[in-house]
């Protein structure tokens, strides 16, 4: 099957390569996507940009229909996947994150400077989501951090067709566990995904950068989706 891909807030599609390699050996097409703005140098970009960037390759696939995982913030850009092609998203799989609803900002979490959004450091982090991280590895994710442009950041999230209530979700809880995933959903904090009609749960014990911190684990979960 093919797997797209799509990383979170101040990361690039590189951050993936462990991961879509051990896929790749186990018979899958990764993709991890470049979406614009994700790259060096920083560039202006909307969230219409990496939107229009994930049905690209979504609409390119080679095998039918395709499993589409989010990390993070992208957990939302995997849900407007799935709203716009219902029937070519076999799955979406959301790491660590949940989507945002019809007419919410995407991403706009912390202060813009010179119009974009800068990584903030760890201490917003500090606990469950950096905890399994090296100080080695913290230092390499702080070089690479990406700004995040204000038209991303601040994009206006649109969902228009109910169909994606039928494509089958997963949450991968990596920093919280299914139970509080479970009791988020029935204090009703997570409407897209209590709408969901096939929903489950997928637990990984790690902090909220499994691609980084046990990409094998992560890569056999995802086959596993892949392969359901």
């Amino acid at each position: 099957m093919d797997i797209i891909l799509l990383a979170g807030l101040w990361l690039d599609a590189s951050v993936w390569d462990p991961v879509a390699s051990r896929l790749g050996s186990l018979g899958h097409r990764p993709l991890a996507v470049r979406l614009p703005g994700q790259g060096a140098p920083p560039v202006a970009a909307t969230l219409e940009d990496q939107h229009a960037a994930v049905l690209d390759a979504v609409d390119a696939a080679a095998t039918g229909p395709v499993l589409v995982v989010g990390h993070s913030a992208a957990c939302t850009l995997a849900w407007m996947a799935a709203d716009a092609r219902p029937g070519a998203v076999a799955r979406a799989a959301l790491i660590g994150g949940f989507p945002r609803a019809d007419g919410e900002r995407y991403a706009d979490f912390f202060p813009l400077v010179d119009g974009a959004m800068a990584f903030p450091g760890w201490e917003p982090f500090e606990g469950p989501d950096a905890d399994d991280l090296s100080e080695e590895q913290r230092r390499a994710m702080s070089a690479a951090a990406i700004p995040v442009p204000e038209g991303v950041a601040r994009g206006v999230v649109h969902l228009r067709d109910d169909r994606r209530y039928d494509v089958p979700v997963t949450l991968v809880c990596p920093e919280f566990s299914p139970a509080q995933a479970r009791a988020w959903l029935e204090a009703g904090e997570l409407p897209e995904v209590a709408r969901a009609r096939h929903l489950d749960f997928a637990d990984i014990d790690s902090g909220h950068w499994p691609m980084i911190t046990c990409p094998a684990t992560l890569a056999g979960l995802l086959a596993g989706l892949a392969g359901a």
